[in-house]
């Protein structure tokens, strides 16, 4: 449902490999780009080619990654220390959390003091709850204002609106979840009444902007979950034109796992003396067994059932360049007797949510994936990633791989390649 209640770059040579197993692939208009899937419009529309992979994923192979001992941190606050209301903690608590991630130990205090804070943080860091908590705190004295999260895929912003939920059991909070692919009525209807916290994606908070439904002037609080996805996917005008709409005295929240040109004119342009705090995960790119699939065109499909005739293959993410032949390679390897559901800019949410839920709980052992559709997507125990077509930069590469190998799990990630 979209409305609650809850209670409460690597340098030298590089050689270029192409993928044989897809036509070339349309450029989305920047239009399309920023509402986070371009959708066929007929004819009227030229075709342009796909922009083949600029780098050579051999230079990859690591058969016996480091096993490198991450220092542990030592925080130097609890839960109970933070100025948080009691019933909160309890709930953290009943969570089995008990003493705060790095992020969430240097960033709760600054957002409490109302500081602006850039978090440079990747997923599985804790920093949707070291955003929520202090936010959670300070929207209990301020019950009429409202909190915004951008984020960049409609599967985060329900997960950033799940954790919600969970750590606000305890509290009369309302809740909407404003993203595309769904109905806009429904969600027109509940920004109607008073809420406190309002997830979504940018292009639907601007339409609803545009619409005049998002009340932009009770907006104390802004969160940009994932900045750098956000902008990667094109959302850059939305963001802007959102961010420009917005009370000039408001408390600014910006994560990102990077910190590039385009995040630095953001901060720039709409933060106010920021904090900053990074903390950096290991290098998936040392840490993860990686190793290339050489095919020959006419066996790819084969190639492909072979390795996933391996016991080991537990749970497994398969990257495809384009919609349509993440669609076909899902629905082939089922009529071959493999289990799997595939996800792509041309399904609906509920399509996306029932095929993502199903592989999650075990249903089925593959999920097929365009890149785009997999951003902000987090399941436990992937054993293998599969690069069936290349990405298409080394960035592309390391976001797709680093689905495997989480936290202290072992991962492995394969790359077909042409032979």
């Amino acid at each position: 449902m979209d409305t609650t209640k809850s209670r409460g770059a690597r340098s030298g040579r590089r050689r270029t490999f192409s993928s044989h197993s897809s036509r070339p692939r349309s450029q989305s208009s920047s239009r399309g780009g920023r509402r986070g899937f371009s959708r066929g419009r007929g004819n009227s529309r030229p075709r342009t080619k796909r922009l083949m992979p600029t780098f050579d994923p051999t230079q990859f192979i690591n058969k016996n990654p480091r096993q490198v001992a991450e220092e542990v941190y030592k925080p130097t606050h609890q839960f109970k220390d933070f100025a948080i209301d009691g019933r909160l903690k309890k709930t953290i608590a009943e969570m089995g959390i008990s003493t705060p991630s790095p992020i969430q130990d240097q960033v709760i205090p600054k957002i409490l003091d109302g500081q602006d804070v850039v978090g440079l943080a990747e997923t599985g860091t804790g920093k949707t709850a070291a955003f929520l908590i202090p936010l959670i705190e300070h929207k209990k004295k301020n019950f009429k204002e409202i909190t915004l999260i951008l984020t960049p895929t409609r599967e985060l912003a329900l997960q950033v609106h799940a954790e919600l939920q969970k750590l606000t059991k305890s509290f009369r909070f309302y809740s909407t979840v404003c993203v595309g692919g769904t109905s806009i009525s429904p969600q027109i209807r509940q920004l109607r009444k008073q809420n406190q916290f309002i997830i979504g994606t940018p292009g639907r908070i601007k339409d609803l902007i545009d619409r005049g439904v998002v009340q932009t002037e009770k907006i104390t609080a802004v969160v940009l979950d994932e900045a750098d996805r956000m902008l990667d996917m094109g959302f850059i005008h939305d963001m802007r034109e959102i961010l420009g709409t917005l009370p000039e005295e408001r408390h600014t929240l910006f994560f990102s796992a990077t910190m590039d040109s385009k995040t630095e004119s953001l901060v720039h342009d709409f933060m106010k003396d920021p904090a900053f705090v990074s903390v950096k995960k290991k290098d998936v790119t040392n840490s993860i067994e990686q190793d290339v699939v050489p095919f020959v065109h006419t066996h790819k499909f084969e190639t492909l059932t072979e390795l996933l005739s391996d016991e080991s293959f537990t749970r497994v993410i398969i990257f495809g360049a384009m919609k349509h032949s993440v669609e076909k390679l899902g629905k082939e390897l089922s009529q071959h007797g493999i289990s799997s559901e595939s996800i792509h800019g041309n399904k609906n949410h509920g399509q996306r949510q029932r095929s993502l839920n199903r592989f999650k709980s075990g249903q089925v052992r593959v999920l097929v994936a365009t890149d785009v559709a997999a951003r902000g997507i987090h399941v436990d125990n992937v054993s293998h990633v599969i690069n069936y077509d290349l990405p298409n930069t080394f960035e592309d590469y390391v976001h797709r791989i680093g689905r495997t190998g989480r936290g202290k799990e072992r991962g492995k990630a394969l790359t077909f390649i042409p032979s």
